[in-house]
């Protein structure tokens, strides 16, 4: 009997615009390694704050999807509170960076930075 081990998948999109704008960093970085990961972690004054960043590993029960050659990667505590959230890129004079819309998040604090 063979086994196959199978990966996760989870419902973070990523928008065309944020999946160019990793393509351009990793180019810049010359490394074709790196995935995207993002997570929930407890901390910020509302109770869970976003980590987005670049890893070269993948763990065990960690979740992936593909866009179009950009791996994005979420560990399995924080794929039901990412379900459906969409990361994009603005690039404006208000803002500029990773934004992430979420429909699981309820309340939000006055920094943006975290939520319940």
């Amino acid at each position: 009997m063979s086994e196959t081990t199978e990966t996760a998948t989870h419902g973070v999109l990523l928008s065309d615009v944020a999946a160019q704008k990793v393509r351009t960093l990793l180019e810049q970085e010359g490394r074709d390694d790196l995935r995207l990961r993002v997570a929930v972690q407890p901390g910020g004054c509302s109770g869970l704050i976003y980590q987005l960043y670049f890893d070269e590993r993948v763990l065990d029960g960690d979740a992936l999807k593909d866009y179009d050659g950009v791996e994005v990667v979420v560990d399995k505590m924080s794929v039901p509170y990412l379900e459906g959230a969409t990361i994009d890129f603005a690039d404006t004079i208000e803002k500029q960076g990773f934004t992430i819309d979420n429909p699981n998040a309820g309340e939000g604090c006055a920094c943006g930075g975290s939520f319940s």
